[in-house]
């Protein structure tokens, strides 16, 4: 049986986003395009992020100050502290690139299906870029995976 690759399953005509977009106009993007998630790429065209609807949401939730001690003249933080100042940053963040993911799961043209898949599973992630020449070529989402499966 023959394998199918992601350049046989990505979509093509990728919706991408600009480190200089501002986060409302990404949020537009986003919903305009009926879509969850976004490369983004500079000018160039290559990857250098992706933000997805979760890390649009981050912009809406309570912050929950870490918790501390006081103790001989410092402060002993209770809980990471590393977390919260990223989550602080991004919920106030007016720009895509200071909110946007930069550590991105990618894949090529010729990666199998069945990889991708188990890097999504592996790595908790819903979209994965197909990249081919440094540049942008596709993506890939659950959901393409699943219609696949279904063929």
């Amino acid at each position: 049986m023959k394998q199918t690759l992601a350049k046989d399953v990505m979509t093509e005509k990728v919706v991408t986003l600009t480190p200089e977009d501002t986060v409302k106009e990404a949020a537009k993007v986003l919903v305009d395009n009926h879509i969850s998630g976004a490369p983004v790429v500079d000018s160039d065209g290559k990857l250098v992020g992706l933000i997805s609807e979760s890390d649009l949401i981050i912009q809406d939730v309570k912050l929950r100050f870490p918790t501390y001690i006081h103790f001989l003249d410092s402060f002993i933080f209770l809980g990471n502290q590393r977390h919260f100042e990223d989550t602080l940053r991004r919920a106030a963040a007016a720009k895509v690139g200071e909110l946007m993911r930069k550590e991105v799961v990618t894949a090529g043209p010729d990666t199998d299906l069945e990889e991708i898949a188990t890097l999504m599973a592996d790595r908790h992630v819903g979209r994965i870029p197909i990249i081919d020449n440094d540049k942008v070529a596709g993506i890939i989402t659950k959901g393409d995976i699943v219609r696949t499966l279904s063929r």
